[in-house]
């Protein structure tokens, strides 16, 4: 029986060519229409693995015209390389760059594995704007929308931007596109007062969910990122200080959405997550808290006499499983400076690969994979990655 990884279509598709457009005709290029992404959708929940996908999107084909398919057909690659991408930092917040693989050191459940594919950045990244257009961060709406417009000023010009906003239900504003007059305007056309009449609470989860899964639809070479902008509180999954809310439950409908599918899915596919909280950190929350609990999940009962809220402590344990950094608006002079280091972080990430030398395939069940990333020669560097793989057995 061959194992099967999620992994990012880097290592196996070939990559979206674009061509260089002058400013003027950037310009002229149409906007498309919004899109809904949770329009029609299904959720199936595979009762052998445990595996969630949404079914076909109503009157909605892929972005790249191919007939439409379950995000986690669309993700599963047949292939044994598990790629890593990370951000290596001094003690001071710093980016190392000019790291070699030699420096590098990769441990799968505390097995160290040989590199087999290194990267610095060289490709194109592709990077989602998810941003919350609910109620609830109405008076951050425009510094917000500002702070977005920076990011795209800070990051590559190769690097390709597609936009999503959410409030109930999660949009499409633009796909990728390296365009930056297009991504101009879709930040624009992301307006809260415009979704004050979606009613329904603020999809979170959903919103991020659907972005891995159907916004980087059909394979993107690269890094990937998504950089969502939220004050936190999810209204649609029910996630309470008790870890048993983040995970399917025994005598609910199992056909629905949790924290783990969510999670997962960043585990699978390599993207890292960047989030701004509009709320203020909580006291406990101090970077040196989140460093010593960098291994183990933030979601436990013992979590209620840490008084930290629920909503804030699932986006620090989605940033911890994915790979990616917490932010807080309030600690920033601006929300632009945050984004523009946001930008120098995705600009200066290595991208590991290697062939597992301890295949689950033996045990044919599906299984969760620690990875851990150490620098050589440097105690005191700090390694920003994905907290864990997973792998499946093929049918």
């Amino acid at each position: 029986m061959r194992c099967r990884y999620f992994l990012p279509l880097a290592f196996v598709a070939l990559v979206n060519p674009f061509s260089e457009i002058s400013p003027s005709a950037q310009q002229k290029q149409k906007l498309p229409r919004p899109r809904q992404l949770d329009s029609g959708i299904v959720w199936q929940r595979d009762p052998a693995t445990g595996e969630l996908s949404s079914g076909p999107v109503a009157n909605s084909k892929p972005e790249n015209g191919s007939s439409a398919s379950s995000d986690s057909a669309a993700i599963r690659v047949s292939t044994q390389i598990v790629p890593v991408t990370c951000s290596v930092f001094t003690p001071d917040g710093t980016a190392i760059t000019g790291l070699t693989r030699a420096d590098f050191r990769v441990y799968d459940n505390g097995i160290e594995q040989s590199i087999s594919y290194f990267d610095i950045s060289t490709a194109p990244a592709s990077v989602a704007l998810v941003i919350d257009a609910s109620p609830s961060v109405l008076r951050d709406s425009d510094e917000m929308k500002r702070a977005a417009h920076a990011l795209i000023e800070g990051l590559s010009a190769a690097d390709q931007v597609a936009v999503v906003d959410f409030a109930a239900h999660t949009y499409l504003q633009l796909s990728f596109s390296s365009n930056r007059g297009l991504i101009r305007r879709a930040l624009d056309r992301v307006d809260v007062r415009q979704l004050l009449g979606d009613t329904g609470g603020s999809n979170i989860y959903q919103a991020v969910y659907l972005a891995a899964g159907k916004v980087f639809l059909g394979g993107r070479e690269g890094r990937k990122s998504i950089v969502l902008l939220t004050d936190g509180q999810d209204s649609g999954l029910g996630l309470t200080l008790d870890p048993a809310s983040a995970a399917p439950q025994s005598g609910r409908a199992g056909d629905r959405l949790t924290f783990e599918d969510v999670v997962r899915t960043f585990a699978a596919a390599d993207v890292q997550v960047f989030v701004v909280s509009t709320e203020n950190r909580p006291r406990a929350m101090t970077a040196s808290w989140l460093a010593a609990h960098n291994g183990t999940t933030l979601i436990t009962n013992d979590a209620r006499n840490s008084g930290i809220p629920a909503y804030t402590l699932y986006l620090a344990e989605l940033v911890r499983r994915a790979g990616g950094q917490l932010y807080f608006l309030r600690e920033s002079a601006s929300l632009a400076d945050i984004f523009h280091h946001i930008a120098q972080q995705i600009g200066t990430q290595y991208t590991l690969g290697f062939y597992p030398a301890a295949s689950p395939v033996a045990s044919g069940h599906a299984a969760w994979h620690q990875l851990r990333v150490k620098i050589s020669g440097n105690s005191g560097a700090s390694v920003v990655h994905r907290a864990s793989y997973y792998s499946t057995p093929s049918q």
